[in-house]
């Protein structure tokens, strides 16, 4: 597979001062400083993870993808223009603000800037994190999950599935379209949410202790309006999260145990439990019918005896175990 990872993510926001205090010390990533239209952020030994630009329309930027092979690059370019696609090539100064080797970028059909690099820098003094954390789930399993909300998932799916090489991990179609997609270990790296709208639904970070997920719901839960989703645990990928809202608007879920799943072997799945075994109620939605259709899913998952496996079947686990 030659996208083996979500590398980076950047977003456009003049809220510069609130993404630092809400990057850091609920989220615990490492600020940087890079002067004053912009800051970066590390969540692991990469030099940047996480970059916020000051300029308007507080969405999504761009989403960089890591290729196994700088070759990689070019297979890919001339896949994409044979399909149609205009593919720009990344200068030196913006490799440089990247930091990586080298890349090239695309606009998927929603127009949102995909970006797929070669080569990410490793920095040379240890990740500090903003608030006292175990540190991220990161490494192999690239540096989380990406959501967009898009308006017709027939268009897009072709793109991400058949273009990028991205593999459906799998699917839901009540209460709204939903694809989930994997590109190495890590049940899903990227998703679609058939919302009928554009823009960036939510990032999610994984963290290597559950404790500093709770430690951040705790903190989250002293700010006002900060708390989209509560705490709960999803039925695809098993992460026990929250998600806060972002200063940008759109979510940041905060999780930990997710699912690891064997790239090679898995299979498409179809699943109509709905979103979550449990939790996760939507602060965000005003009492109505939406909000109570998700709460209805949960009830009824619960109500038929669907769970998570029991802990000695969890990947992580057995992640852990391997290890030693």
């Amino acid at each position: 597979m030659a996208i083996n990872g979500l590398g980076y993510l950047g977003v456009r926001s003049e809220k510069l001062e609130e993404w630092s205090d809400f990057a850091s010390k609920i989220l615990g990533m490492q600020k940087i400083d890079k002067g004053g239209k912009a800051i970066s952020f590390r969540m692991d030994d990469r030099q940047q993870r996480f970059l916020v630009s000051h300029e308007d329309g507080e969405t999504l930027a761009f989403i960089g993808w890591e290729v196994d092979h700088k070759d990689d690059l070019q297979m890919y370019a001339a896949r994409l223009d044979a399909a149609g696609v205009k593919v720009h090539l990344g200068n030196k100064a913006l490799c440089d603000r990247r930091f990586v080797d080298s890349l090239i970028w695309i606009n998927d059909p929603m127009g949102n800037r995909v970006e797929l690099f070669y080569g990410p820098m490793i920095a040379s003094e240890p990740f500090i994190p903003g608030r006292p954390i175990d540190g991220f789930k990161t490494g192999p399993y690239g540096m989380g999950h990406a959501v967009l909300n898009v308006k017709n998932i027939d268009i897009m799916l072709p793109f991400y599935r058949d273009l990028l090489d991205f593999r459906v991990s799998d699917y839901g179609l009540e209460p709204y379209g939903m694809y989930f997609f994997h590109v190495n270990g890590r049940h899903h790296s990227f998703a679609m949410i058939g919302s009928g709208k554009l823009g960036f639904h939510h990032f999610m970070i994984e963290f290597q202790n559950l404790d500093d997920v709770g430690q951040g719901y705790d903190l989250a839960q002293l700010e006002d309006n900060r708390i989209a989703y509560t705490l709960g645990r999803h039925t695809n990928d098993y992460m026990t999260s929250y998600y806060a809202n972002s200063p940008s608007g759109f979510f940041v879920e905060n999780g930990w145990g997710g699912r690891i799943i064997d790239p090679e072997t898995w299979e498409p799945q179809e699943t109509n439990l709905g979103p979550s075994f449990w939790g996760h109620e939507r602060l965000y939605l005003p009492e109505g019918e939406g909000r109570k259709t998700l709460r209805d899913m949960r009830l009824n998952a619960a109500a038929n005896n669907h769970r998570s496996p029991p802990v000695t079947d969890c990947p992580w686990l057995y992640e852990i175990i391997n290890r030693r």
